[in-house]
């Protein structure tokens, strides 16, 4: 008899159901069974859930930030071992893959979003596409994904000690930005709306939080980022980069976003795209963790069983403010 699965998938927007599935058994050549010990959930899997993801053909079994132990051994990969997944499948042949940058490749598949993800037991990946996870809980090491995208974006930012930088948006992209500038020695602002999501900056100890700015009270700051998810923010954004700054927006939305030429131009700024993680960025998240200076433990909001997340996913959607970093476990997932 076939071993099933329960795989979280969104069927179409506002609807998201655990379905069965046959549970893998073989991986294709190069790639490796991983069984799932926990998944973040993430800005994006809100997105899909709500309709609102650029990029997205339902239905879509969803998560990507992910860690678990490897299912069977490999010639790369030992049964058993703890790792981190990297969800970002290149082609590995593109002119952005081969100049080193897979993840913007122009062929890519996110698992969770071009392909299925890892809300399920079990799932395969590319062997190059797992990190180990040694010295990390599976929950930490869940959260490395998130957390990659804040420092990729810190990263391409060029943020250096002595910078002035303003993070608007204080959810758990924003948060991960933030850490990592403060970790190169920034001055970090951060902008938001939501108290809530000022009060768990307070608490991971930033000083500088903001609820309004007015363009133009000073000389500006140094690096922008723009982790909203709204194209209004993200117009908006550009008053606040200093002349000679630069504005990095990790967000990604439907539809246009403008500035002004005369503005942008003044300022000689920079505008810089930020799009997902590579393994340095992977790598420099799991030091983090590892020596504590980074601890997931302050980013965790709660815990959350798969067989729960279909009453759940709902709430949580609709209370983004609250939380920080939602993890589900895979408890009843086989």
């Amino acid at each position: 008899m076939t071993e099933s699965m329960l795989c979280g998938t969104c069927v179409a927007p506002g609807q998201f159901e655990l379905i069965p599935a046959p549970k893998p058994q073989a991986a294709p050549e190069g790639w490796v069974l991983v069984d799932i010990a926990a998944a973040g959930i993430c800005g994006t899997d809100y997105h899909i859930y709500e309709g609102k993801h650029p990029f997205l053909a339902y239905p879509r079994v969803i998560g990507h930030e992910l860690s678990g132990h490897v299912a069977a051994t490999t010639p790369e990969w030992a049964a058993g071992t703890a790792v981190v997944i990297n969800p970002y499948i290149a082609c590995g042949s593109c002119r952005a893959c081969r100049k080193g940058k897979p993840n913007c490749c122009s062929k890519i598949e996110v698992l969770g979003v071009h392909r299925d993800g890892g809300f399920c037991a079990r799932i395969a990946v590319p062997a190059h596409n797992l990190y180990p996870a040694d010295g990390l809980g599976a929950e930490d090491a869940a959260m490395v994904e998130f957390l990659a995208i804040g420092a990729h974006a810190v990263r391409r930012g060029e943020v250096a000690a002595g910078d002035r930088v303003l993070i608007t948006g204080a959810g758990p992209i924003g948060l991960g930005a933030a850490l990592f500038a403060r970790l190169r020695g920034a001055e970090v602002h951060l902008l938001d709306i939501t108290p809530d999501r000022l009060a768990h900056a307070q608490r991971l100890g930033f000083a500088y939080l903001h609820t309004s700015l007015t363009s133009g009270q000073d000389e500006g700051y140094d690096v922008v980022f723009d982790a909203t998810g709204n194209a209004r923010a993200m117009e908006a954004g550009l008053a606040y980069v200093a002349h000679g700054g630069s504005y990095v927006l990790i967000s990604v939305v439907q539809g246009n976003i403008t500035f002004s030429d005369p503005e942008f131009h003044k300022r000689e700024a920079r505008l810089i795209g930020s799009r997902n993680a590579t393994t340095e960025d992977f790598n420099t998240v799991m030091a983090a963790l590892r020596s504590g200076a980074i601890r997931g433990k302050d980013l965790l909001s709660e815990r959350i069983a798969l067989t729960d997340l279909p009453s759940r996913l709902p709430e949580l959607a609709a209370d983004r403010g609250s939380l920080i970093k939602a993890i589900v476990v895979m408890e009843g997932a086989a």
